[in-house]
């Protein structure tokens, strides 16, 4: 895992933390559909990644999506996880910048760490 951002990680870049979409994205209609191809594509294609530097998300294949920003740069990370969320450990984090850029990304394993891992380098 973290192909891309081991790709692109610049001088004295070290990955702190690294974690995937949960296996809950297996149970979505979008899924049966697909005959689950379509989960198995979206997992194994995306990165989120903490560096002693920066949060790097990529998601996607074909069209990319690539959501980069200096720790620095971060005023917090929020996550919210439902009752299931609780239990089978995934949840959403959003990602709030400086002057108000918000992202949130939706069925994340391990979001408690993810933000640990953050409130641990600031």
């Amino acid at each position: 895992m973290g192909s891309y951002a081991n790709k692109h990680l610049i001088k004295d870049e070290t990955v702190v933390f690294e974690t995937r979409l949960h296996g809950v994205i297996f149970f979505t209609l979008r899924s049966l559909f697909t005959l689950t191809i379509a989960a198995l594509l979206e997992r194994r294609l995306s990165e989120y990644v903490i560096t002693n530097r920066r949060i790097i998300i990529k998601r996607g294949f074909i069209a990319r999506d690539i959501f980069e920003m200096n720790l620095s740069k971060i005023e917090s990370v929020n996550v919210d996880q439902s009752v299931m969320g609780r239990i089978l450990n995934y949840g959403s984090v959003t990602i709030i910048g400086t002057g108000g850029t918000r992202e949130t990304f939706q069925n994340i394993s391990k979001p408690l760490e993810f933000r640990k891992a953050f409130q641990e380098l600031c």
